[in-house]
């Protein structure tokens, strides 16, 4: 084998092994599909395609597409060092499919000064297309957990299989899928763009904000007005900002955001309902506590009792709630 064709063979290969796994076997994964793209390569040749004839038709796995300028000026400046990979379109032979590299596609398409983008072509169907795509994208950075739960709810919707097939897909269990969906179909694509990707929010904060949203009375016009405030308030404080301080993130503050506003909607919802009545219990005459009932709760308070009988109502609470629960079933 010729070095130029063991260049070639490597350049998938590095992606694989470009980062640290995020979880314990999640590189085995992501090795195996990514592997599967270069042995589905076209005699591991580097192909030099026009940007036009290539269609980028994936499901969107991201919230925030990074800014490609500085890529393009990189490109422009070093050459294309790793060829993006696609595969031939099903029904027309001069065009293609991008399976990754979407950023350096868009830098070239962009750009004045290239008008070829290096690329090498696959033989995949979908489903080994888009296990390729997601390997390559946990590879260099793991998709925040709205993302995977909006990708989810995507793949669901547009037929491609079961859950369980999805989570196989996204190398995640099937209740794990569920329970995204769930999520993600609370929180709407709508809203979920206006906050971003919000990396390190994870399960239990996303699954907060739904029940939030549902006790809430809020317009989700609103919510998604407060998350776009809040990211463009962080975009000018960097803008206007000459200290060297650690930027934050506008997703992660957009996120805060929206739950502080659902938060004092679900408190006021809360404190406008009229708290249930409670009835006075007597005993010969003599006033001696209440009973409350309310969410399928009764609460039963004695607070002026002769010390002997609260001892005994104590060891005999069981009996006289059977007792009163089999006098209810007669009556009724």
């Amino acid at each position: 084998m010729t070095d130029g064709k063991k260049k070639r063979m490597s350049m998938l290969d590095s992606l694989a092994t470009a980062e640290k796994p995020a979880a314990p076997g999640s590189m085995m994964s992501s090795n195996r599909a990514l592997r599967s793209a270069r042995d589905a390569v076209d005699a591991h040749h580097v192909w030099e395609l026009d940007p036009v004839e290539i269609e980028d038709s994936r499901f969107a796995d991201r919230l925030d597409p990074e800014d490609v300028d500085d890529l393009r000026a990189s490109i422009e400046q070093n050459g294309q060092t790793v060829p993006i990979l696609v595969r031939r379109h099903p029904t027309e032979s001069s065009r293609y499919l991008l399976v990754y590299g979407r950023r350096r596609l868009e830098a070239i398409r962009v750009s004045d000064k290239i008008d070829k983008v290096r690329a090498l072509i696959a033989n995949l169907d979908d489903r080994a297309a888009l296990s390729a795509q997601v390997s390559e994208n946990t590879g260099r950075r793991d998709l925040s957990y709205i993302e995977r739960a909006l990708f989810a709810r995507e793949l669901l919707d547009s037929g491609f299989g079961t859950q369980a097939q999805i989570a196989e897909v996204l190398n995640v269990t099937r209740s794990a899928v569920s329970m995204s969906i769930s999520v993600a179909k609370a929180i709407g694509a709508d809203l979920a763009q206006a906050i971003g990707p919000a990396h390190g929010i994870g399960r239990p904060r996303w699954e907060a904000l739904t029940k939030e949203l549902t006790e809430g009375i809020i317009d989700q016009g609103e919510l998604i007005e407060i998350a776009l405030g809040a990211r463009n308030k962080i975009a000018a404080r960097e803008i206007s900002d000459d200290d060297e301080e650690p930027q934050t993130d506008p997703s992660i503050e957009a996120f805060d955001a929206v739950s502080r506003r659902l938060k004092k909607s679900a408190t006021r919802a809360r404190d406008s309902k009229p708290r249930p009545k409670a009835t006075s219990l007597v005993i010969d005459g003599v006033p001696v506590g209440t009973i409350r009932k309310s969410n399928r709760k009764v609460r039963l308070d004695l607070t002026d009792v002769d010390d002997a009988f609260a001892d005994w109502l104590e060891n005999q609470a069981q009996n006289v709630v059977q007792e009163l629960h089999a006098r209810w079933k007669r009556d009724s």
